[in-house]
Order: C-alpha cells, then sequence, then structure tokens
C-alpha cells in the first residue's frame, strides 16, 4: 500500500480509503467488520464515514470496531452538514449544528478526538467565516485535528482558504469531490483551486457507481444484488442516464482493454487512473462485501504506464466549449517562455 501526505498536513494516509457508507445499510455489521479488519491488514490506514450514513448507525459500528483496535496509525474521517432531525437548526453548517453534530459524531465513534472533520456540503444560507471559525475552535479544543471541504466548488473552496489566511485560522487541508472517469467536470475549475492551495483530493465514486467494474451491459437492465439491479433508476449513476450515452461505452471500453492486457480487474483499472491524477490523496473504495474490498485493494498494486493514462483520459476528456475551458482557453493562459521553456 502506497502512503501519501493528507493534503496540506503532516498527516500520512493510506492511497485509498475505506469509504462506510455501506455500513448499517447494504453490510451488516459483521460484515463491515470484516471489512475494516480486511483494510487495515492489506495496510490500510484511513477510513471515511459521516453522520448521515445509516441515520448514525455507520458511525455507531465504526465505533465499536474502533473500540476493540488499538490502532495509532488510523486516520478516522466523519462529516456533519446534513440533517440529523426535523428542526430547522438540525442541518446546515451553522455554529450551533456543527456543535451538536460533532458531539454527537464522537459519542457514536466512541473517541475523544476525530482526525479529520469535514464539512460534508457548502451551506449558502450561513457565513462561511462563522463554519471557519467554529472548525478553528474545534482544532483549538482538541476535538479535531484537521477539517476538510466535501463537494465544494472551486469558488467556495478558494473562498474558505482566503477566509482562513485572513482571520488567521486553521486551514482546511482536503476536499472531498466526485471524481471518476465518467465524472471529470471538477478538472475545469476545483483541481487547479485545489493544487493552487495545496489540497488534498478525496474522490468519492471513483467507479462512477459501478459502471467502470464492468457490471452493466448496453441495453440490458441491471439485475441481481448490484445498486442498479436493486434500482436502476437510483441517482447519479442510474441506468437509463447512463446506458444512451455513447462516450460512457467508448471509456468502459477502453478500460476492458486495459484491464485485459495488464491482467488486472476493470475496477483496479478505473481507481488505479483516479489515484494517479494530480492534488489526489486517497482514494475513496467503497465494498459491500469482503470480495469487492479484496477486487478494489488490488488497484494499490497497479501503477500504469504513461501511455495508459493517456489513453484513459483521452477517451474520458470533458466536452466543452473551446473558450474559456477548451484548448483555446487553455493556450491563452499557458505561455512558453523563448527557447520554449
Amino acid at each position: 500500500m502506497q502512503y501519501r501526505k493528507l493534503g496540506n498536513s503532516g498527516a500520512v494516509v493510506s492511497a485509498y480509503c475505506l469509504g462506510t457508507m455501506t455500513f448499517g445499510a447494504e453490510s451488516d455489521e459483521a460484515t463491515s467488520i470484516r471489512l475494516m479488519d480486511q483494510y487495515v491488514e492489506a495496510g490500510g490506514n484511513f477510513l471515511d464515514t459521516a453522520n448521515v450514513y445509516s441515520a448514525g448507525v455507520s458511525e455507531e459500528i465504526v465505533g465499536r470496531w474502533l473500540k476493540t483496535k488499538k490502532l495509532r496509525d488510523l486516520v478516522v474521517t466523519t462529516k456533519g452538514r446534513f440533517p440529523m432531525g426535523d428542526g430547522p437548526n438540525h442541518l446546515g453548517l451553522s455554529r450551533k449544528n456543527l456543535n451538536e453534530a460533532l458531539d454527537a459524531s464522537l459519542r457514536r465513534l466512541q473517541v475523544e478526538h476525530i482526525d479529520l472533520y469535514q464539512v460534508h456540503a457548502f451551506d449558502a444560507l450561513t457565513p462561511l467565516d462563522e463554519t471557519l471559525r467554529f472548525l478553528d475552535d474545534a482544532i483549538a479544543g482538541g476535538k479535531i485535528g484537521y477539517y476538510g471541504l466535501s463537494n465544494f466548488l472551486g469558488w467556495q473552496l478558494t473562498k474558505a482558504v482566503w477566509i482562513a489566511k485572513g482571520q488567521g485560522y486553521q486551514p482546511p487541508v482536503t476536499l472531498q469531490p466526485q471524481y471518476n472517469l465518467l465524472v471529470r467536470d471538477i478538472e475545469h475549475e476545483i483541481v487547479p483551486a485545489a493544487l493552487d492551495a495545496h489540497i488534498g483530493l478525496l474522490p468519492w465514486s471513483p467507479l462512477g457507481g459501478g459502471w467502470l467494474s464492468g457490471k452493466y451491459k448496453r441495453d440490458q437492465m441491471p439485475t441481481g444484488a448490484t445498486r442498479l439491479g436493486e434500482n436502476p433508476k437510483r441517482g447519479m449513476e442510474a441506468f437509463d442516464k447512463r446506458n444512451g450515452n455513447a462516450k460512457t461505452w467508448d471509456v468502459i471500453g477502453a478500460v476492458e482493454d486495459i484491464s485485459h492486457s495488464r491482467g488486472a480487474t476493470m475496477a483496479q483499472v478505473a481507481l488505479a487512473w483516479v489515484a494517479a491524477q494530480p492534488a489526489v490523496t486517497s482514494v475513496i473504495i467503497g465494498a459491500r462485501t469482503t470480495e469487492q474490498l479484496t477486487d478494489n485493494l488490488g488497484a494499490s498494486d497497479l501503477v500504469l504506464s504513461q501511455e495508459e493514462v493517456t489513453k484513459l483520459s483521452d477517451v474520458s476528456k470533458p466536452e466543452m466549449s473551446d473558450y474559456p475551458y477548451g484548448e483555446g482557453g487553455i493556450g491563452q493562459r499557458h505561455r512558453k517562455l523563448e527557447g520554449g521553456r
């Protein structure tokens, strides 16, 4: 397992993070414990959860597991923002909600300190200064070690960085966005903003909701024990949204070609591409079974060649107008000195 710095902090985490969104829902507690044991045995040291995962049950399962372990190098992250109650102050990034949400997460995890606390999404109703001041106070109070952002846009990330700098708060260290070969929109603004601020990316859904694992076939409605088999209209990865997109199948075909030539699975190839992208600190893998986790962890031994990375990047290149994000805009923004330097 490769290890990397946690964004601009001094902490070190494994290049693949175990996501626990399935815990308490798609994976029962016994399976969830086996998944965490298996992950740690493979060298992983980074667990990602959130208060809303299975309405707190995911954190509770992780907490009971942590109680039985003596794992000094383990880095645990959770999140707060989305509603955990029916009241008007039971959601958002206000000091009131985050204070209650953080304390509740500490209780469910059975710890006094959370290594990385992430705000789960931007909140347009709460002044960002209020949120960042709370997070800075939580660090000073010893409740959290670092904080990160999740699902923020590029301008929101940059605004947070500069408010923290201007007010003397501790800065964010990570950003958790959706990122995979089928969804590369963050490359327009978010990746450059993260690189500029030395923020580490923690991509979620690196397999595009399972599409990049090769489990779905063109014009064949998913069935069986898969996410889309259980609900073909599930969220952003819904079958009817992707199946009619020719580019989706072009990308899947390229992933399949490389998987055959390297003797790897399609999931491993897709994960290795994400792990190789600029600013990426750790790729969040989610598994419902130990077999799926074994497959995903195999990506840690796969290093794609530059030719393979380029092939995948070219076939999945986001469609955009020539300006400002296309070749015309890129050419204008980047200049060379005389002599080609």
